[in-house]
């Protein structure tokens, strides 16, 4: 289940969720999104391969992503248990106590951001809950208290939203210069606050708007499909395609029908790709 947060919080968040149960999928990978997550973790520990790591890490208590550039991959226990937000690119920031730019490619703990105690209590008032309900209410509780003023937030969160809005289209010179502010002062500010610069998270809209227009279900013009998504040529789609997610296209579409095929009464959205 899932829920959009209340104000202010509201601007920052895309939606708080709850999650249990048996996954349909041992591991999933998840391509760069203009986003960012935070779990907290209540039941096995889960595992995360992100940006160029070898090994899948292990995440107990839950984990920070900031908005990654590459594709990483989540392993699932068999059953799994857990509250989380997804955020907007620049959520993350006001509740952070170092820059985005640190965590980029490095997913961490919960525990390296908020620190062992305080993990540990949120922890426990979530397991003692009455259900999803009051726990969803408790996590956006411990943001609302964790919510800072962060320097240079309204220029980056005004700044992406005309990006997303145009879907990347709009060019970041325009955009430096309707802020009234230097291109590299406003790519400072995206590196601080989101991880990456205007450009990357113009790439990331652009291609995540692709793949929301993909239909694994019917049949695909690809040479079309990347037209209208403003790629020079088809050529320049596959490539773009295979750096954000490590397939070509057509390997991505026969993924997502596996899946389709093999659990039929599950939904899953144009984004994650099961690994399995």
């Amino acid at each position: 289940m899932s829920r959009v947060a209340r104000g202010p919080l509201d601007g920052l968040v895309d939606d708080l969720y709850y999650l249990e149960g048996v996954p349909p999928y041992a591991r999933l990978t998840l391509p760069p999104m203009p986003g960012a997550l935070l779990i907290v973790n209540l039941g096995a520990p889960f595992r995360i391969r992100g940006g160029t790591d070898v090994e899948m890490g292990e995440y107990a208590d839950g984990c920070v992503v900031s908005m990654p550039t590459r594709a990483f991959e989540f392993g699932y226990p068999r059953w799994t248990r857990s509250v989380g937000v997804h955020l907007k690119p620049w959520g993350l920031a006001p509740f952070l106590r170092m820059p985005a730019a640190e965590l980029c490619d490095r997913p961490v703990t919960l525990e390296q951001v908020w620190g062992r105690p305080a993990v540990a209590e949120l922890r426990d008032r979530l397991a003692m809950a009455d259900g999803p309900h009051e726990m969803l209410t408790l996590l956006e509780e411990e943001l609302m208290r964790r919510l800072s003023e962060t320097a240079g937030l309204g220029l980056v969160r005004h700044t992406s939203s005309l990006l997303a809005a145009t879907g990347g289209a709009a060019a970041v010179g325009d955009l430096s210069v309707a802020a009234g502010v230097s291109s590299t002062h406003l790519a400072q500010r995206f590196k601080e606050l989101i991880g990456v610069t205007p450009k990357r998270l113009a790439r990331t809209y652009r291609f995540t708007a692709t793949v929301f227009a993909i239909d694994p279900a019917g049949p695909i013009d690809w040479g079309d499909l990347a037209a209208r998504a403003g790629y020079f040529d088809q050529a320049h789609f596959g490539h773009e395609f295979r750096a954000f997610t490590g397939l070509t296209p057509t390997r991505y579409v026969e993924v997502r029908r596996r899946f389709l095929r093999e659990h039929p009464g599950h939904a899953i959205d144009g984004w994650p790709l099961p690994a399995d």
